[in-house]
């Protein structure tokens, strides 16, 4: 049955490859499996404005499922694949049949992290990362006044500030030294955490949770590190994600924190690929190899793959950003920032509207802008361009980013 391309994983970077072969004339036939009941769906609204009731289930979907049809895309809905049969090129489903496949594209993505301490599995005790958790989160929300967030990067700030905005009283417990430790420089990390606490947000650093209890009336108490104890209606969990290799272990692909793939993002086997937040890539910019959780990641691995099999390979070479929307603060990074060594701020901390220069060992790795989106347009422009800013350059009286960035 089928053949053609076959891709396993219905999220962005698996929507968008399926759409971008078709755009770029792949005439034969595509299969996407999707293994929940409903649409593919974008994630990013759901710590945000889905929570809120701004947005709702239909809205969220990419596509109308006619759009699909129209493309010659056949969806398969409530389907999990068991097995990769590389020898004879074909997938086993849990519906018992088989699917053969040209080529074989794993956009597995990644799974959410789980808390592995008493009190962990409470029905209280949630998670986000599939629309029916934000369903149930957003239910939550409406029901509750006290929301203990455990963990201090994008999705659980997300969810604080949407939470808060709704007017619950929200703590936020994170086992690093600052917020976003892992992505953003100290500087962005500060800035933030003093937003977060202006708007009453309680943020506890340092802060490990180490047992959670439940008493007659259904609320939580939450034993933290410090010693102290914290209560909360319900917990959202957001501790990180680990990427969805199983598939391809099982098959004797390589992977090492994700689908080891090359510059053309093909795995071990010539015949299977791996796109989004499951694969792990040479980073262009140097030697190194990564894997990245974003939209941006998704979108053009997904487009270059879709070159490669129509036809027309060259090499992934995408400059990475990110954003975060929390309440009003929206941050823009351009680049991979967490190994700078110096850094140099450009607008004032004090207007809500700066950016901060990332160098390593003197070379220019990106930006982090807050609610400056010219400066990170402009910084995405200079990465790409592979132009060399010094420090010395960005600290000079009035160097902005889109001078530099026009050549000015």
């Amino acid at each position: 049955m089928s053949g053609g391309v076959v891709i396993v994983g219905a999220g962005q970077a698996g929507v968008q490859t399926a759409f971008s072969l078709r755009q770029a004339g792949y005439a034969d036939a595509i299969t996407l499996i999707h293994d929940e009941a409903v649409l593919p769906y974008q994630r990013p609204p759901l710590s945000k404005s889905f929570l809120k009731e701004q947005q709702d289930e239909e809205a969220l979907a990419f596509r109308h499922r006619d759009v699909y049809d129209d493309h010659q895309i056949s969806l398969l809905l409530e389907e999990r694949v068991l097995q990769i049969d590389r020898p004879n090129k074909n997938i086993r489903l849990a519906t018992g049949s088989h699917l053969a496949y040209d080529h074989l594209v794993l956009a597995c993505g990644a799974s959410n992290n789980r808390l592995s301490i008493p009190g962990a599995e409470l029905p209280q005790v949630l998670d986000l990362r599939f629309l029916d958790e934000a369903i149930t989160l957003r239910q939550a929300l409406a029901n509750a006044k006290r929301l203990i967030v455990i963990g201090g990067g994008f999705i659980g700030l997300e969810v604080a500030a949407t939470a808060n905005q709704l007017g619950l009283s929200v703590t936020v417990l994170e086992a690093a030294d600052r917020l976003m430790a892992r992505v953003v420089s100290p500087e962005i990390s500060g800035y933030v955490l003093s937003r977060h606490s202006a708007e009453g947000i309680k943020v506890h650093l340092n802060a490990m949770a180490t047992n959670i209890q439940e008493n007659k009336e259904g609320q939580l108490t939450v034993s933290i590190s410090s010693g102290e104890e914290l209560s909360a209606d319900f917990i959202l969990v957001s501790v990180g994600v680990h990427p969805n290799t199983e598939l391809a272990e099982e098959a004797g692909l390589e992977t090492d924190d994700g689908i080891l793939v090359d510059e053309f993002l093909t795995t071990s086997d010539p015949d299977i690929s791996a796109v989004g937040d499951c694969a792990r890539f040479p980073f262009a910019f140097d030697t190194s190899l990564i894997r990245l959780e974003s939209v941006q990641n998704a979108v053009d691995q997904a487009r270059c793959l879709a070159e490669k099999l129509t036809g027309n390979p060259t090499p992934f070479q995408a400059v990475p950003w990110f954003w975060s929307d929390q309440a009003d603060v929206k941050l823009q990074i351009a680049g991979l920032t967490p190994t700078a060594d110096q850094t140099h701020i450009l607008g004032d901390l004090e207007s809500g509207k700066f950016s901060v220069c990332c160098f390593n060992e003197g070379v220019f790795i990106g930006t982090e802008s807050i609610n400056s989106p010219a400066d990170h347009m402009a910084s995405r422009r200079i990465l790409a361009s592979n132009r060399t800013l010094s420090p010395t350059e960005a600290g000079k009286d009035g160097f902005t980013l889109k001078a530099f960035a026009s050549g000015q």
